[in-house]
């Protein structure tokens, strides 16, 4: 490439977003996932323990709409329920976005 040539970089990543920074997108934390027959799942009432896979003081699965995106644990602030992150995970494609 010649020295004088113009490199025309790209938008920062921030600004390159910009536009879809009001985006409502659906957090889910997940606790735990289990298997279940259908009999099992028909006779389900209130005070049934439902047991999970993952053990006692596993971190927690951070998805963004249905994505998993980061792990995280419980914690409490003001009476309230919150998630602490632990890790996130680099972007599924293995390109990073910053």
């Amino acid at each position: 490439m010649p020295e004088n040539a113009l490199v025309k970089a790209g938008p920062a990543p921030v600004d390159q977003f910009a536009t879809l920074s009001d985006v409502t997108c659906e957090v889910a934390v997940v606790l735990g996932t289990g298997r279940m027959s259908v009999r099992e799942c028909l006779y389900l009432k209130p005070k049934t323990i439902i047991p999970l896979e993952q053990t006692a003081g596993s971190d927690l699965h951070v998805r963004i709409n249905g994505v998993l995106i980061a792990h995280g644990e419980v914690a409490i602030v003001d009476d309230s329920t919150n998630i602490r992150l632990t890790s996130i995970l680099p972007p599924p494609s293995g390109e990073d976005l910053t």
